[in-house]
């Protein structure tokens, strides 16, 4: 089979657990993802990598870069660079130009530890003053960026010497870097870049990663070339690499399967059935959780979680997969998958249709008719999920759906003002604390259900502080149970971050959502 899911085997996560209090590993230890390619011999130098992403960026400053699979993680990988990246197989993180990222005192504090020597491509230096700059300008609210949601755990932070940056949190998390590594605060740019403003910087972006920018077509492709000046020679081994975007799915297969890309981002798992029959290479991140129907708890008719439950007992997921993702998708039935050292036999989901019309006609007879707004993002998938639900209620009294698409843009901005009743939102989880307290914390700033439920909150603060993963496990599972009652959304499709790539493309490796390495990347005649 070409396409390949990897499984974290327990014990491995276990170990990576274990050693909380002290991040460990290297940029050398062990594999950081698949190795596409393996048996293609040694890395070979040149060549000109066409890949896709999902996202257009609105700008190349990290902060308004995401690092998952379905925004530009290829292209903030290929400026910046990283700071660390984590282990697939075992969760461990491993460095890049960090070489250590850890805590004596609980999750307190940090220090992190950069490589000595690094610099940017404009010639200044990257050290510890110009992470402190990066990552202070993260947590101001006017920037926008969504690495806030983890930025905004540093309370403060201090230069100790040019190669050590130490950062005190504002509650002890001793998994921070995991949550860390996943956002743009793993990208650094150069301070002095920075501060030319948006427009120069857009023109000429500064970092310290593998590739520099050569030419920026808005609308169109990103093309870059090779930084001879990386500081893990005798990387990238490619020359040049140009970044497309494209949102629809189908046209991101037909490219890959007509020779127009070496390399695709990719959330369906339609299309990654499609290439697997055509015999496209893809490769698939172990993740929990998945996307979900997210409902708005803090307004009618939601803020009723009988009309919560109603909806969800009412939904058909084996319906919507047909139809969304012609039977292909996969259906979260737990929140950490067989094999999680966090996995508990607690379903997320359960249908009763005859349940879900006795409470809709319940809350009608107290003059509270479901009647609600979904609002979908403008991609294929997302509309075929709103419409799917919205045909399935209409076979029920007492309920009224009506669809809205908006784009991008305005979906993002009436999402973080809370101003919707029904959105497709998500809780991955591959370490549970940075996916769970964001999505679900009373505190949180990415709590778009509007949750804040005691016993809930409890559980995500005992998980994010626990030492042991006994103790983790015994704080996620309250949690599970208390997101089982408590009904924030439905849950309808296993997250699918993956990338496809053509049979002459090597090297392909991951971490965290879906961020394959340009550097790691090389290519065969």
């Amino acid at each position: 089979m070409s396409r390949s899911q990897r499984f974290l085997p327990a014990i491995a996560a276990a170990c990576a657990a274990a050693l909380l209090l002290t991040s460990c590993g290297s940029a050398e230890s062990g594999n950081v993802a698949s190795a596409a390619g393996a048996d293609a011999g040694d890395p070979v130098a040149g060549g000109v990598l066409r890949a896709i992403q999902m996202g257009e960026p609105r700008s190349l400053d990290p902060a308004a870069l995401s690092n998952t699979w379905a925004h530009q993680p290829v292209l903030g990988n290929a400026l910046y660079g990283t700071l660390m990246i984590n282990n697939l197989d075992t969760l461990e993180v491993e460095y890049k130009m960090a070489s250590d990222f850890s805590t004596t005192d609980g999750g307190a504090t940090f220090d992190l530890v950069l490589r000595p020597g690094l610099t940017f491509t404009d010639g200044t230096p990257l050290d510890a003053a110009a992470v402190k700059f990066n990552w202070d300008r993260l947590r101001d609210p006017a920037l926008g960026s969504t690495a806030i949601r983890q930025a905004a755990q540093v309370a403060s932070s201090e230069v100790v010497d040019p190669t050590t940056l130490r950062i005190t949190l504002a509650s002890p998390n001793p998994h921070f870097p995991q949550g860390m590594l996943t956002t743009s605060m793993n990208w650094i740019a150069s301070p002095a870049a920075l501060q030319k403003g948006p427009a120069e910087f857009d023109r000429t972006p500064v970092g310290a990663g593998p590739f520099t920018l050569k030419n920026w077509m808005r609308g169109d492709a990103v093309e870059l070339v090779k930084n001879p000046q990386y500081w893990d020679a005798p990387k990238p081994y490619l020359d040049e690499l140009t970044v497309r975007t494209v949102a629809d799915n189908s046209q991101r297969f037909n490219m890959m399967s007509s020779g127009g890309a070496d390399l695709s981002l990719e959330a369906s798992w339609g299309t990654l059935a499609k290439a697997e029959a055509a015999g496209i290479p893809s490769e698939v991140v172990p993740a929990g959780g998945g996307q979900i129907m997210i409902m708005n708890t803090a307004r009618a008719p939601f803020d009723d979680v009988r009309a919560r439950r109603a909806v969800s007992l009412a939904t058909d997921l084996d319906a919507l997969n047909s139809v969304v993702f012609n039977g292909e998708g996969e259906t979260p039935e737990t929140l950490f998958p067989e094999g999680s050292p966090y996995f508990a036999d607690i379903p997320l989901w359960k249908g009763d249709k005859e349940t879900a019309q006795k409470l809709f006609d319940e809350l009608a007879a107290e003059g509270k008719p479901v009647s609600f707004t979904f609002m979908s993002y403008p991609t294929q998938e997302t509309k075929a999920a709103a419409e799917s639900l919205q045909a399935q209620l209409a076979a029920f009294q007492n309920v009224n759906v009506e669809v809205q698409v908006v784009d991008y843009a305005a979906a993002t901005a009436r999402v973080g003002a809370r101003d919707f009743d029904m959105v497709i939102s998500s809780a991955i989880t591959q370490d549970p604390d940075y996916a769970l307290w964001t999505a679900f914390h009373g505190d949180s700033p990415g709590n778009f259900s509007g949750l804040d439920d005691a016993e809930l909150n409890d559980a995500l603060d005992a998980g994010r502080i626990a030492q042991t993963v006994e103790e983790r496990k015994a704080a996620y599972e309250t949690a599970q149970n208390r997101l089982v009652d408590l009904v924030p959304g439905v849950w309808y499709t296993k997250a699918a971050p993956s990338v496809m790539y053509g049979e002459n493309v090597h090297g392909v490796r991951m971490f965290t959502l879906g961020s394959p390495m340009p550097e790691e990347m090389w290519m065969t005649n």
